[in-house]
């Protein structure tokens, strides 16, 4: 790291000399979600030193504070873990969401990753006089900046969470509630609630108001894929994967709704039309997953969850439908999903879009300019980030060690130069 441009860095900039600021020997990690841990426990094994910056006072606040009780993950275990290090032999195939959280905070004590929690970053900024990103952050309504040469954006694809605006909703009169703040139907038992959304957390949501004795009416607004979470005792996505390293992702789609017929049988009359482009495609192209079955379907097949189509208007504790269908509601949850906040916050054209996703696709989103990293942003769960935070580790290290080994040798020949004079 070049001190002699920091020094003229605090030299031109009276704001920076006033503010609190810290000069950090390695990159900065913004997020201390998986992606955030992933990429600190790989630079640690590199030897690279880091801080990571975390907005909650706590590691992976999407899954501490804003999911329901009753999640687990969707897909096998070995398919999730962080890299480094694997679960516990003794989870099951699909973790709770308790015990995610305790493998987190157990690897983020196996690396010693200690984020600086409560700290929000308001902007980042390349400075390209220095070649220095600039972070600035509030702690307690304190201002802090931290200088560094890498910037590592790890705030993932489900950083805020989406809010339709819909006519009447306002006025609705009843309790409306996004996914996030969802934890159990046991606070809807015996209402009349819609659930709008139709993805694996609208399902979800809609099979635990069931179980709940609740009465849940979905919104299908557009086409979905349902697939069974599993085939024949096996994971849908094992097999998808297993059949990807021989056939071409064409097949691979016809046939995986070919076992989703057998399985699950012809459910566009449940009113789940399915979209033109085969589940890996869309979600390789559009970012779109498929629901993975986990019950919600017999719900559906029985009438215990009601399918509807999308919603023209609210009116109070009741919704019409773009059907002309009125219906009597209670409470409405909105399981609309969520988005990138990173353009709020990151000044950068380059490398981000406006939607907050790295331009370049998969897999080549990870690395930007001037020291710019993007981890978690691959439309690819906890295995496409687990992904990104190796080959980052593994850029930054290189450089680290680099530059790290040239410091020494201009060290060395000082100290030689100095000798011989004397």
């Amino acid at each position: 790291m070049d001190q002699g441009l920091f020094i003229d860095l605090l030299d031109q900039d009276q704001d920076l000399s006033k503010r609190r600021w810290t000069l950090v020997n390695g990159p900065v990690i913004v997020g201390a979600g998986p992606s955030g841990l992933a990429t600190a426990a790989c630079l640690r094994e590199q030897g690279v030193p880091f801080v990571v910056l975390e907005r909650a006072e706590c590691i992976a606040s999407l899954w501490q504070k804003r999911t329901y009780d009753r999640l687990k993950l969707h897909l096998p275990k070995q398919f999730c873990q962080l890299p480094k290090l694997p679960f516990p032999q003794d989870f099951p195939e699909y973790p709770t969401k308790k015990q995610f959280i305790e493998y987190l905070e157990s690897y983020a004590k196996h690396f010693d990753i200690n984020p600086k929690f409560n700290e929000c970053v308001q902007s980042a900024s390349y400075d390209e006089t220095s070649g220095f990103w600039r972070v600035k952050t509030v702690s307690n309504e304190a201002e802090l900046e931290y200088i560094c040469r890498w910037l590592v954006v790890a705030t993932g694809e489900n950083a805020e969470c989406v809010v339709p605006d819909i006519e009447g909703l306002t006025e609705f009169g009843g309790e409306v509630i996004h996914a996030c703040e969802y934890k159990s139907g046991e606070k809807f038992k015996g209402q009349k609630v819609l659930v709008v959304g139709c993805g694996n957390s609208g399902m979800e949501l809609s099979l635990d108001l069931c179980n709940h004795n609740a009465s849940p009416s979905m919104v299908v607004r557009s086409s979905v894929h349902v697939l069974p979470r599993e085939v024949f005792g096996k994971s849908t996505f094992e097999i998808a994967v297993s059949m990807l390293k021989w056939l071409p992702l064409w097949l691979v789609d016809k046939l995986m709704l070919v076992l989703a017929w057998l399985v699950l049988g012809n459910v566009e009359k449940y009113g789940l039309t399915r979209p033109a482009m085969g589940p890996l495609e869309l979600k390789n192209t559009k970012g779109k997953t498929p629901v993975l079955d986990i019950g919600a379907l017999e719900k559906i097949k029985s009438g215990d969850i009601n399918v509807v189509p999308g919603i023209k208007r609210f009116s109070y504790k009741q919704v019409e439908l773009v059907n002309g269908e009125k219906l009597d509601i209670d409470s409405v949850v909105l399981a609309t999903g969520y988005r990138s906040n990173v353009p709020s916050w990151l000044q950068e054209g380059e490398f981000f879009c406006k939607n907050g996703f790295p331009k370049a696709p998969f897999p080549h989103g990870w690395k930007g300019k001037a020291g710019l990293y993007a981890v978690g942003f691959t439309r690819r769960g906890l295995s496409g980030a687990a992904s990104d935070a190796i080959r980052i580790a593994q850029d930054i290290g290189k450089l680290w060690k680099d530059e790290t080994n040239q410091h020494k040798n201009i060290t060395l020949a000082c100290q030689r130069r100095c000798i011989s004079q004397f």
